[in-house]
């Protein structure tokens, strides 16, 4: 870095953020352990980490040049990617700060102060109960130190920055009762100090990377295990976040409002056409029946904050012991959930690997889904071949999970079409850091995607891991996918129809629909003339497979190249079965380089 730094631009601040985000992930653990409020579910660092890997995993694909455009960026990051109290606060303050620098290029120190000063502003005016001696009293001091300070230089700006969060951080006990009672400083605050701090580590040279030596409160046992769950505060168990995207949606103090009703702990970020929501209640499907009507519910989770707490104090030892999710889900990225879910649940994906010119990419993150298929417009028949993740890259997978989980459990792709399974029982074998419980899905695309939601949907509700893999077999045994084509094309390329058949099919406008039996296998179940008879057939097969009666249906949709197959088959749902939900985006690369453009699958869930 230089020796004087006179304003930000876009880059220096994507840089700041990837280091600030990049250090606090590093430190989830310490900050679970002293996770006492408001209630101590062991958490908050979990859901800060993620909330700032969502925002540093935006801004390293970032190429702008302009600081607005990179705080836009990080703020909607923060928003999508928004866990937990702590997560919330840091978003809406994202948000602010963001409003504050629209339109520039660049920012100075004075620029900089007012821009915080916005962020804290929009923080508190957006709280229904703002509570000092937490992340939000941490925020505003650093953004009062910022005020305050005539720099014009940002080196020693970030100095001034970093010495009054660390003093507001050691302020939190005398603000807040439970922490001076558990010898602790607020989790969320110190959060924040290390987003700080990482920034002056990376204005110093340093690697971003956390020194393992103990902190100053390491040698407190895990605060979270020596406190008891505050029946008498806390009267509502099931900590619930929501994202609501739609036009038109109403203000963050018109559905603060309405959640009054619920339960406590709101907080509401609007900016534009997204809606995220998080609130403590005992009814958190109410919650998401009235955010159904306000837009499209993207995701929605409901974590069960008693059952969270009693893990934490069964693993409370010394302070050595972790602090962790009951259970930490992985996948492979053939789930084809949307990024909105993933983030939201906490899902950890181990990306399949495809071989391109002898260049493997990683799905998912080397290439998306999107990108994946402009490929195939532009290729004239050869495309990348699939290739399933080796066994080591599920064992890479299961430690990152191990860090956030005491058991993992895993939701892989069918072994009836893919090794993919096959690699994740072999890593199970040589893996000792935490248990791994193994659910072959039987299923590709969007269906394994519902069944590893369902998954996560039960982990967060405290189910015992016998208890998820029994209920995920009995709902997979009534669930199912269709699948068409549009062109041979892909099948012809891979071998899996013949010339003959190719040239018969095209010529006849013949659409195969294909399905998989409860074993995983494909097989076909029609075929018709012509692109407007695939839908009815496929409503017309639904039809027969969900029982009579059956209400709790989940639905996914997915595509190859035509995303608006997905609204006609949404509709078309929604009026045969009324408000279900129904997810809906581009298929993974893996499937698509088999199905060709034009394909879509529809899979569908009953739960009842």
């Amino acid at each position: 870095m230089s020796a004087h730094i006179a304003y930000l631009d876009g880059p220096r601040l994507r840089r700041s953020l990837v280091a600030a985000c990049e250090y606090t992930r590093q430190q989830r653990q310490e900050l679970n352990r002293i996770n006492v409020f408001p209630v101590p579910d062991g958490d908050t660092g979990t859901n800060l980490g993620l909330t700032v890997e969502a925002i540093a995993d935006r801004l390293r694909r970032n190429r702008d040049r302009a600081v607005s455009a990179v705080a836009d960026d990080a703020a909607e990051a923060a928003l999508l990617g928004a866990r937990g109290n702590s997560g919330m606060m840091l978003s809406h303050f994202l948000v602010g700060f963001a409003a504050h620098l629209k339109g520039r290029e660049r920012v100075d120190p004075r620029g900089f102060a007012e821009a915080l000063g916005r962020g804290i502003d929009n923080l508190y005016n957006a709280l229904d109960n703002p509570v000092e001696g937490t992340i939000l009293t941490v925020i505003r001091d650093t953004a009062n130190a910022a005020k305050e300070s005539s720099a014009t230089d940002f080196l020693p700006c970030v100095d001034r920055l970093v010495d009054a969060a660390r003093e507001s951080l050691e302020r939190t006990p005398s603000l807040l009762p439970v922490l001076e009672a558990a010898g602790v400083v607020d989790a969320g605050g110190r959060g924040f100090v290390h987003m700080l701090e990482g920034v002056l580590l990376l204005i110093n040279g340093d690697p971003i990377v956390a020194s393992g030596d103990e902190t100053d409160y390491a040698h407190v046992p895990a605060a979270v295990a020596e406190v008891e769950y505050p029946g008498n505060e806390e009267q509502y168990r099931y900590c619930t976040e929501a994202l609501v995207r739609g036009e038109g949606l109403p203000a963050s103090a018109v559905v603060r409002e309405e959640l009054r009703r619920h339960g406590d702990s709101i907080i509401v970020v609007s900016t534009g056409a997204l809606l995220k929501v998080h609130v403590h209640t005992d009814g958190p499907e109410g919650v998401f029946s009235y955010l159904r009507t306000l837009g499209r519910l993207a995701t929605k989770k409901a974590e069960d904050m008693r059952a969270q707490h009693a893990a934490a104090r069964h693993g409370g030892g010394g302070h050595q012991t972790l602090v962790r999710r009951p259970f930490a889900i992985v996948t492979d990225s053939g789930n084809d959930l949307p990024e909105d879910i993933i983030r939201a649940h906490g899902i950890h994906v181990v990306p399949v690997v495809l071989v391109d010119g002898g260049r493997p990419l990683r799905d998912g993150i080397d290439i998306t889904a999107e990108e994946f298929h402009e490929k195939m417009r532009d290729a004239g028949g050869e495309l990348p071949t699939t290739s399933q993740p080796p066994p080591q890259a599920f064992v890479d997978g299961f430690a990152r999970a191990a860090e956030d989980g005491d058991q993992i459990l895993g939701v892989v792709l069918g072994s009836g079409v893919s090794g993919t399974f096959g690699s994740a029982q072999a890593a199970a074998r040589t893996f000792e850091e935490a248990p791994v419980h193994l659910f072959d899905s039987c299923g590709v695309s969007i269906l394994e995607g519902l069944l590893v939601l369902k998954a996560a949907e039960l982990a967060e509700s405290g189910a015992s891991a016998g208890e998820i893999l029994a209920e995920l077999s009995r709902v997979r045994g009534q669930s199912g996918i269709f699948a068409t084509v549009d062109t041979f094309d892909r099948l012809l390329h891979s071998g899996r129809v013949g010339k003959g058949q190719a040239w018969f099919g095209g010529m006849l406008g013949v659409k195969p629909i294909l399905s998989l039996t409860g074993e995983g296998k494909v097989v076909p179940v029609g075929k018709v003339i012509g692109r407007k008879k695939v839908l009815p057939a496929v409503l017309g097969l639904l039809e027969d497979r969900i029982p009579a009666g059956a209400r709790k249906l989940r639905f996914g949709v997915v595509h190859v190249g035509c995303p608006e197959i997905v609204e006609e088959v949404s509709a078309a749902l929604h009026a045969r079965y009324g408000d279900v939900d129904i997810l809906g985006g581009p298929t993974a690369p893996i499937f698509a380089t088999h199905l060709g453009l034009g394909a879509w699958c529809l899979a569908y869930m009953v739960e009842d």
